[in-house]
């Protein structure tokens, strides 16, 4: 369904009872609420959570900022290296307006909150600014931003920032077959028909590389989150994969180190992506972070 939050439309799924405990699910860079798995949202309902997952802004079938235009990717990166400040077309602060506009539009008062990479940052800020909205927080292979912490492996790097051969569905399908080659779990590998399945219907869903390019930028001109993260009051558990080359697992160290009170997950053999086999694991740290908000 299609809800009015912050101002803009956002593409949301509402799934579990009404009666259940409300859990928001924020996805990462450019990708949809279908890249949650099924079978994690399944779990968690079984649960006893009222999941609730949502298409960020340029991205699936939400409103889309096409008119702010397509960024100049090189200029970006080269002012974030310099730490001059990055030009965006909108800010992380402002996706998770849009995430407690969901929650507006929904009538709750609060939720736990799950947010995986880029939805991990856009949760900070609103577990940090939003203290009474959020009832307990997980971060997934995510990180705060600071400078000081391991960057992405240069082969991660460059297969973010690499274009699909052609746009038609085969080398689409063919470019994140290979994305996820390279950032996925090395110990978790997907079958592949099934992966190719889930993917083509992502993209048959939506494509909108013009959206990932903005919500890329919006990332880079955030720049430290770490002065925000000793006001976040919400339970807090961290998981990060030991072999993510994207977001490296000391990033996740980090995160639970400054943030009061977390617990975390450290797994070995998981890169940048939710193994199917590792659901349970996550499933089970989930629901014991809300059991620790009371």
């Amino acid at each position: 369904m299609q809800l009015s939050a912050n101002g803009i439309s956002i593409e949301v799924e509402d799934e579990g009872s009404t009666a259940g405990e409300p859990l928001l699910l924020i996805m990462g860079l450019g990708m949809q609420l279908t890249s949650w798995p099924t079978e994690m949202v399944q779990a968690l309902v079984s649960r006893g959570f009222r999941v609730i997952r949502f298409d960020n802004r340029d991205a699936g079938l939400s409103q889309g900022f096409d008119h702010l235009g397509v960024p100049n990717l090189p200029l970006a990166t080269m002012q974030h290296m310099l730490h001059w400040p990055v030009k965006a077309p909108y800010q992380l602060a402002d996706m998770a307006r849009d995430a407690l506009g969901v929650l507006d539009a929904l009538g709750l008062r609060s939720a736990h909150v799950c947010g995986a990479s880029l939805g991990g940052m856009v949760a900070q800020h609103l577990a940090a600014e939003h203290p009474q909205r959020v009832l307990s927080l997980n971060l997934m292979m995510t990180t705060s931003g600071s400078r000081k912490l391991p960057q992405a492996t240069l082969a991660a790097r460059r297969v973010m920032l690499q274009r699909p051969r052609t746009n038609d569905l085969e080398g689409l399908l063919e470019h994140y077959a290979h994305l996820f080659q390279v950032i996925g779990s090395p110990a978790y590998r997907p079958d592949p028909g099934a992966f190719r399945e889930r993917m083509r219907h992502n993209v048959q869903r939506a494509w909108r590389p013009s959206g990932t390019l903005r919500q890329l930028v919006a990332v880079a001109a955030d720049g430290d989150r770490s002065p925000i993260l000793g006001r976040i009051q919400a339970p807090t558990h961290v998981i990060h994969g030991e072999a993510d080359p994207l977001i490296p697992v000391d990033n996740g160290r980090d995160l639970a180190r400054r943030i009061a009170g977390a617990t975390s997950d450290y797994i070995t053999g998981m890169g940048h992506d939710l193994p199917l086999q590792l659901l349970p694991r996550f499933v089970d740290g989930i629901a014991a972070n809300a059991a620790r908000a009371g």
